[in-house]
């Protein structure tokens, strides 16, 4: 329990950051969306992300990124989502 606890902490520590997602959907399906953090939860983060014009709000568990289904990488402020080779965190 105290893993997802300090992936709690560091999500709530960069709220409102840029954000990759990518969630595994089984049988070799992968979904990469990108957005921002939203909000933190007892048991899950929600993430508001970009659908072309729309933005809709995406949510996961922390037991999500504790397994590795969902992977979350925070990027910085000056950093653009074009430019993914800067990335700076990875929440794993």
């Amino acid at each position: 329990m105290n893993q997802m606890n300090s992936i709690k902490n560091e999500l709530q520590a960069n709220l409102g950051k840029k954000v990759i997602i990518r969630a595994n959907k089984g049988r070799k399906k992968f979904v990469t969306r990108r957005g921002r953090l939203d909000s933190v939860y007892p048991s899950l983060f929600s993430v508001s992300v970009e659908n072309g014009n729309d933005i809709t709000t995406a949510t996961f568990t922390y037991s999500d990124v504790l397994t590795g289904t969902v992977r979350v990488t925070i990027l910085e402020d000056d950093v653009e989502f074009s430019d993914v080779t800067k990335r700076t965190q990875k929440i794993s």
